[in-house]
């Protein structure tokens, strides 16, 4: 337990540049309280007292504004940063070195049974009110930009945005900067924007020489 507080520590000077002592975060982070009382929890779980370990999970939703199911599994290392309105699974499964933000949520998609959670891999960021649903995999070293909703498995070393989630491109090195990520969505409309466009000047050309040269703009957003 000692060496497990210690690690708990260890990560959050590690990731959060606010944290400035040990008294601040034993006092002060709800994402520690709430992993620490998970472990618990999930001890609990595992050894057949479920009612006690479902007990203590919802005294540290109401201490933290964090669910997590005490059947979850969760690797070492794991960081909550805020962590208002995260929920975590019965299912889920979390590797090493994992860090979520404020209200993302690991859910199922309906009322299936069994393993209806996802599996997030080691080295994993995912941004505020992300949602990954679903018995999908999460690969090792994903970032998952803040908003997103991931209903399909990502590889490793991707960067997954948008709704549905799109892998995107370039980004999947260094630190998760969620404001500088692309906008696939965006895009896509600027590509059909310039295509119209294009069709738009070559119907001129047909239609008269005169216009030959003409160029007209359609801008579909501002």
């Amino acid at each position: 337990m000692f060496v497990t507080i210690r690690q708990q520590i260890d990560t959050i000077f590690r990731l959060d540049p606010a944290a400035h002592s040990v008294i601040e975060i034993l006092f002060c982070y709800p994402g520690f309280h709430a992993i620490l009382l998970h472990r618990l929890a999930h001890h609990l779980h595992v050894h057949g007292l479920r009612v006690l370990a479902r007990i203590i999970s919802q005294i540290s939703r109401c201490l933290t504004g964090i669910e997590i199911h005490p059947g979850a599994i969760i690797g070492k290392r794991f960081f909550i940063d805020h962590g208002m309105g995260v929920v975590i699974g019965e299912t889920a499964e979390i590797g090493d070195d994992v860090l979520l933000y404020q209200n993302v949520t690991l859910g199922g998609t309906g009322n299936e049974t069994g393993k209806r959670h996802p599996t997030i891999g080691n080295s994993v960021v995912i941004g505020t009110g992300a949602a990954v649903l679903g018995n999908i995999r999460v690969g090792n070293h994903v970032k998952i930009g803040a908003g997103s909703v991931v209903v399909h498995a990502v590889p490793d070393h991707s960067t997954v945005v948008g709704i549905p989630g799109k892998l995107v491109k370039g980004v999947t090195k260094g630190q998760l900067d969620h404001g500088r990520l692309p906008d696939p969505e965006r895009l896509l409309v600027e590509k059909l924007s310039q295509r119209v466009e294009d069709l738009q000047n070559e119907i001129w050309e047909l239609r008269s020489p005169h216009y030959a040269g003409q160029r007209t703009r359609t801008m579909l957003v501002p």
